[in-house]
């Protein structure tokens, strides 16, 4: 399977105390699809350069995965339809 690096940029309505029961719930995201989870780092909150949905600070993850490649449209539609994920960068990484 492929590898993906995944950063998602997440609301802070997500507190520090819900973050791991939400990456929790990622991981089983990509279970139910498939997919595999590597790596999760998070890189904290952290001010956004312009507002987003009317956030101006966001929680910042890195997850690397694999994952098959028809499998990352599915993914990406439940990450539209979640309303705590603001951004999220999916790429194909070469490792």
């Amino acid at each position: 399977m492929p590898s993906y690096e995944l950063v998602l940029i997440i609301s802070p309505e997500v507190t520090d105390e819900d973050m791991p029961d939400f990456l929790a719930k990622l991981s089983e995201q990509i279970s139910k699809i498939g997919g595999t989870v590597d790596e999760v780092n998070q890189w904290g909150r952290k001010q956004l350069a312009y507002p987003i949905k009317r956030c101006t600070e966001g929680n910042y993850v890195l997850t690397k995965i694999k994952l098959q490649p028809t499998s990352t449209k599915d993914l990406e539609a439940n990450f539209q339809l979640s309303g705590k994920i603001l951004r999220h960068l999916l790429v194909r990484s070469k490792g």
